[in-house]
């Protein structure tokens, strides 16, 4: 999303649950509890608002950069996630006191978290940068890392570059284009280039879907293996059946030559015998116009 900022820090916004709007709480969130990854503060699906920090921001539509990256970055990740791991697209969590927002791509564990009875928290998040601020980008990444977020990478659109959020240096750090990422999430290391491009991106998900045993590439590989195998075997076969008429003529080569020359030496044997189809048709032509066995074999 390409959240527009929209002014006050602290404003009315829709209760949870439906009701009527309630003041914010202060946008610092209380150090001893955190709220339910869902009990929101801006209604989802209803309105594009979101909060940071008590801030409201406008997730507005997306530009074309926006879009188009976004449909490359939920393609490329899906076929990575590793069973027991589910992916979500804009999905909205209540971060801390004073926000409530949602990033592009998360990753979080299937199911319901037993220790509180309601989803998992995300463990990975994207968010795709285009318009919208950095200061929203940033805090975003602060407050997901506080609320216990693993994770936090940013594809930054303009710049053709990939980061990730650093707690220790306070900032996102760029990631090198031949770099991996690498999660107990994912079935198998994520290279960065595949963020970007899509040519390398279609690439890797073959690659992850063959790791988890997809059954359509299974059957496509068991289809080229048992190709494979029938044009061997055909190969074979023609070359058994070459091998065979090629003793034939040696064996009839023999028999002539001894009819016309009597004994064959032993020399001439073994030529006959090492000699390809080819030479032995040629060999064949001549034993009626040769008058001995030298002019039959080096005319």
């Amino acid at each position: 999303m390409d959240p527009k900022p929209t002014g006050a820090a602290l404003l009315l916004a829709p209760a949870a649950r439906g009701g009527a709007a309630a003041r914010l709480p202060p946008a610092e969130p209380s150090p001893a509890r955190f709220p339910a990854v869902d009990e929101h503060l801006v209604a989802p699906e209803v309105t594009r608002d979101e909060l940071i920090r008590g801030r409201k921001v406008v997730a507005a539509p997306a530009l074309e950069p926006h879009a188009e990256q976004q449909v490359r970055l939920d393609f490329l990740i899906a076929p990575h996630l590793r069973p027991g791991y589910i992916g979500a697209a804009d999905l909205i969590t209540r971060v801390n006191e004073g926000s409530d927002f949602a990033t592009d791509l998360s990753i979080r564990k299937a199911g319901l978290d037993p220790a509180t009875g309601r989803r998992y928290l995300e463990e990975l998040s994207f968010e795709i940068v285009n318009e919208q601020s950095m200061r929203d980008v940033r805090e975003k990444a602060e407050d997901l890392v506080a609320r216990g977020v693993r994770r936090v990478f940013a594809i930054f659109v303009r710049r053709d570059g990939v980061a990730e959020w650093s707690a220790a240096e306070g900032r996102f750090v760029p990631l090198a284009p031949d770099a991996m990422i690498e999660d107990p999430c994912l079935v198998r290391p994520v290279p960065v280039r595949a963020l970007l491009d899509g040519a390398a991106a279609e690439r890797e998900v073959v690659r992850a879907l063959e790791r988890k045993g997809n059954p359509e590439i299974e059957a496509i590989k068991a289809r080229e293996r048992q190709a494979a195998l029938d044009e061997g075997r055909r190969a074979g076969l023609d070359e058994g059946r070459r091998a065979g008429l090629d003793e034939g003529q040696r064996a009839v080569l023999l028999r002539q030559l001894r009819a016309r020359f009597g004994d064959v030496p032993e020399a001439r044997r073994e030529q006959i015998l090492a000699a390809s189809g080819e030479r032995l048709a040629g060999w064949a032509e001549r034993i009626l116009t040769a008058t001995t066995l030298d002019e039959l074999f080096e005319g």
